[in-house]
């Protein structure tokens, strides 16, 4: 077996367990607490006073205007100075939940706003009050409408995990990072970590295309063509 393939071999169940335990986490965590905190945004913006949406806007207008890594060591390393310690995990969870937020609720807003005023017209007509459009008319159409976009979204939370690196999470990436201070062959371990990033991704993109098919909105072009 040549040195290269024989190296991979040996610290691929080290990479897969960091990815197991922090890189998988980390990505499942964040993406389910932006979800719900880009609902919770949009909604502001959407429905809730002045003052509010000027709050929301705000948010969202830093966090899209400023990138993941600096967001990420302001919470980890610049936090410390107002006497606010953070473990790595908790810092990274925290920052990676802040900009899926802003970027989720983005996303589902349009798609909240896409649902044709008659849906609204028609619930509130039979009786239903705000939380129930809300919850058995609009949501449910914009869910739809969302799927790709928050699919990709989460496909790329799962490589922008490397990013956790850089404030010491010891996931996928800064595992590999660590075999090569050992090693001294980073172009091999940089591969391998590459080809994991890319094995999830694919993973994720099959099932994507699952979700699409299984909430189209109108069949059209996917279903004829499974």
């Amino acid at each position: 077996m040549p040195n290269w393939l024989h190296l991979m071999a040996e610290s691929l169940p080290t990479l897969l367990w960091a990815g197991l335990i922090f890189t998988v986490p980390l990505t499942l965590l964040s993406f389910a607490l932006g979800i719900l905190l880009g609902l919770v945004t949009a909604l502001v913006r959407l429905f809730a006073p002045a003052p509010f949406v000027a709050v929301a806007r705000f948010y969202v207008w830093v966090i899209r205007g400023t990138p993941l890594l600096v967001q990420l060591f302001v919470i980890f390393y610049g936090l410390p100075s107002m006497n606010i310690l953070l473990d790595a995990f908790p810092a990274a969870l925290i920052g990676f939940t802040l900009n899926i937020g802003a970027y989720t609720s983005e996303i589902i807003r349009a798609t909240i706003s896409s649902v044709p005023r008659g849906q609204w017209e028609a619930a509130y007509s039979i009786g239903m009050s705000w939380s129930q459009v809300m919850r058995r008319t609009i949501l449910p159409q914009a869910t739809r409408v969302a799927i790709p976009p928050l699919s990709n979204t989460f496909i790329s939370l799962v490589k922008d995990t490397s990013l956790a690196a850089a404030i010491t999470v010891p996931e996928l990436f800064q595992t590999a990072q660590r075999i090569v201070a050992t090693t001294y062959e980073p172009l091999i371990l940089y591969i391998e970590a590459a080809l994991i990033y890319l094995a999830m991704s694919s993973v994720l993109s099959a099932l994507q295309v699952k979700l699409e098919r299984r909430f189209a909105r109108y069949g059209g072009f996917l279903e004829a063509r499974a």
